[in-house]
């Protein structure tokens, strides 16, 4: 067997390449004719099956009873890997559906292969976890001990935005000193590295690597500021309450925040919301949050917030309806209050990519290139925030879902040649 896989194993999205000693590594099509998979299963109640990518989406929206995982890439180093949640009766461990995800691509990859794949390269963040290096250890170790168990024998780790690079790097005809931005779904991953067509064909890039940085912020995060914004202002949110305070808070940040939200749905859950009825002035806005709970519309709004900041990240005007809870019921949002509802979030970002240039030794005016990749860099806002910050470098977009698999795939056909 000389083929081997590369695997983005992506927050909201995920891709992979394949190649095979003497050819270079490829994307593979994941669902249909699209290089990308969004990173989500659904199992299925009624039909009894699970439903990865896209058709768990459809089957989800479509009403089909069951339960829909997203983002399952941040439960790596959190404290729920190792519990287990409650599917068609049954209790299923976290970590085993992140198992049949993988499985999943790895069955995919290995059909477009023609072939067992038994080696692969892995991308993982620069931080799984911020600040906390053992739960970072932790995170790595977990999806080490995940792809052993659906498969691979030879399993390697590379940093995702090195992996980028590795992607750009093929573009350049000089020597330049680049600011990867990986920005996904659940982390903004910063590295500074030197590259050129002179260094492109050596294995071991550490010494082109300058410095490496991340933080745990990234769309999930503008997926949840935005909600708590928009659509869960009207269900409650700022409200005023019977003492002149505002209604409580919490549940709001759980439900805008969609690992947590199946949580909401348990009846104990339910009971302690009900409870909440004496702090709302206006018993409409607690209705609201009830109906929402009680029909598990929760998930149905995160994704209907994620689908409107694509719809402004770039600019103009889109109409968040939720009409399912009351007629009528609904709020506009544009590209304004999406940069109001994440500022402080960016400027976190920005900060993160300020100190990584300034741990390499450099100064702002000394990178010569950011190269965007992943797919919140489509934010205007956040792109605006990091050219203003390196302002003399160019600002060059790379494909926002599959330069880190591209990437990956460099690196994997170099280390298994």
């Amino acid at each position: 067997m000389t083929a081997y896989a590369a695997i983005d194993f992506g927050t909201s999205n995920s891709a992979a390449c394949v190649g095979a000693s003497g050819h270079p590594a490829r994307l593979v099509a994941l669902e249909g004719d699209r290089e990308t998979l969004p990173t989500a299963v659904f199992f299925n109640a009624d039909e009894h099956n699970v439903a990865y990518g896209r058709q768990a989406i459809a089957e989800y929206q479509a009403g089909y009873g069951g339960r829909l995982m997203r983002s399952l890439k941040s439960l790596l180093g959190s404290e729920l890997i190792n519990e287990t949640t409650i599917i068609e009766g049954q209790p299923v461990a976290y970590r085993d559906i992140i198992s049949r995800f993988l499985a999943h691509l790895k069955r995919t990859a290995e059909a477009a292969a023609g072939e067992p794949l038994s080696r692969v390269v892995l991308g993982r963040p620069v931080h799984f976890v911020d600040d906390n290096p053992e739960r970072d250890q932790l995170a790595e170790r977990t999806l080490l001990e995940v792809a052993e168990a659906v498969g691979f024998r030879d399993v390697r780790f590379q940093y995702e935005p090195i992996a980028a690079a590795l992607d750009y790097e093929r573009t350049l005809a000089r020597d330049t000193v680049v600011l990867v931005a990986d920005i996904g779904g659940g982390t903004s991953d910063f590295s500074v590295v030197r590259l050129g067509p002179d260094r492109a064909g050596a294995l071991d890039r550490s010494g082109d690597v300058l410095a490496n940085g991340g933080v745990h912020i990234a769309g999930t995060d503008f997926d949840q500021y935005l909600s708590m914004r928009s659509a869960m202002t009207c269900l409650g949110l700022g409200a005023p309450g019977r003492n002149g305070k505002q209604v409580p808070s919490q549940i709001y940040f759980e439900l805008s925040t969609w690992h947590q939200i199946n949580f909401l749905y348990a009846r104990k859950a339910l009971a302690s919301a009900q409870t909440l009825d004496i702090f709302y002035d206006q018993p409409v806005h607690h209705q609201r949050l009830m109906k929402v709970l009680r029909e598990r519309e929760g998930h149905r709004i995160a994704g209907l917030v994620e689908d409107a900041k694509v719809a402004v990240a770039d600019g103009g005007t889109t109409r968040l309806a939720l009409d399912f809870v009351e007629d009528d019921l609904g709020v506009d949002i544009d590209g304004e209050l999406l940069s109001r509802a994440i500022s402080a979030g960016i400027a976190r970002i920005v900060q993160t990519a300020q100190d990584t240039v300034a741990a390499a030794g450099l100064q702002a005016d000394q990178v010569d290139a950011i190269y965007f990749t992943g797919g919140s860099t489509g934010i205007r806002a956040l792109r605006d925030a990091l050219a203003e910050a390196f302002g003399r470098a160019e600002s060059v977009n790379g494909d926002p879902f599959a330069s880190v698999a591209r990437g990956l795939g460099v690196y994997a056909s170099r280390l298994f040649a």
